[in-house]
């Protein structure tokens, strides 16, 4: 079996005699060649960080958003190509509108997650278009989960399968992956672009499924996984990007925002300060031996 494209990789709609998509792998690449992008999942919200790599020192600081806003509740951090991701977010917003034209409420994050996966999927069908040049990581708050559910119009039964939790709320933090081939998973912790090894390792340290990390520190920990995840790529300056959103009586009343500057600020110092310490952990480890 062939392990290289030697002319299956010329149609998007065309596979290999091994069953490979080719046109899909090369767009996987093109994320491996990107800036980090991090998702964390935390007990009271989600927050959202890139590293944003200065390629030209003519561009305006702050300018050029990567993370942005689907609808209030959701927010979209992208890696790879920069117009394919515009793009997407494009559609994220289409479908985000529909879904309020219909239901006359936000879109829930799971069902953003499930009609852009869907679309990112129809491109790697047809030898027309191609698939997207980026992985896309979803984040919201579920506003819905501090609405009681007694009383409410087809609230399904109280007990049995699909019945009512105890507390009667539903909802909550959700973070999903949607990948070039169109799968996505729900994730505790995700991480895509170059540093996405080292970002990973980082997020696994964190026991996110515990279900114990605050929003506040989730921002820390971001900016401290994004510095890391750098360190590989040291030549080049970057400007860390982040966003969060939180339950209804957190920071930000359950909307996607930029982190306040004092707080990214701060963030950032810790970062510095935590990577500072492990250079000289590492040299003090050498000088022993």
């Amino acid at each position: 079996m062939t392990s290289i494209g030697t002319g299956y990789d010329l149609s998007n709609s065309v596979f290999s005699p091994d069953g490979r998509n080719f046109q899909v792998e090369y767009a996987t690449k093109a994320v491996e060649n990107g800036g980090t992008a991090i998702g964390i999942r935390c007990k009271d919200g989600v927050v959202l960080a890139l590293e944003k790599l200065i390629t030209s020192k003519l561009l305006k600081p702050g300018a050029n958003k990567r993370i942005s806003t689907v609808d209030r509740n959701i927010g979209v951090v992208s890696s790879g190509l920069l117009p394919d991701g515009r793009h997407f977010v494009s559609r994220a917003r289409d479908e985000a509108a529909s879904w309020r034209s219909t239901y006359k409420a936000p879109i829930p994050t799971t069902a953003l997650a499930n009609r852009m996966g869907s679309y990112v999927q129809a491109y790697t069908l047809y030898s027309s278009v191609r698939p997207f040049g980026v992985t896309a990581i979803i984040g919201g708050w579920d506003s819905e989960a501090e609405l009681p559910v007694d009383g409410e119009v087809g609230s399904g039964p109280s007990v049995g399968a699909g019945g009512k939790k105890e507390d009667g709320k539903r909802g909550g933090p959700f973070l999903y992956m949607i990948e070039p081939s169109g799968s996505y998973w729900g994730y505790y912790g995700a991480a895509t672009g170059k540093g996405r090894q080292a970002a990973k390792s980082e997020l696994e340290k964190l026991n996110l499924s515990a279900g114990e990390l605050s929003l506040y520190d989730g921002v820390k920990e971001a900016a401290r996984i994004i510095h890391v995840a750098h360190d590989d790529n040291k030549d080049k300056e970057f400007e860390l990007e982040m966003t969060w959103v939180s339950s209804l009586d957190g920071p930000t009343k359950g909307r996607h925002e930029e982190v306040p500057k004092e707080l990214l600020e701060e963030a950032e110092r810790l970062a510095k300060k935590a990577l500072e310490g492990d250079d000289e952990d590492e040299e003090e480890e050498k000088m022993e031996e």
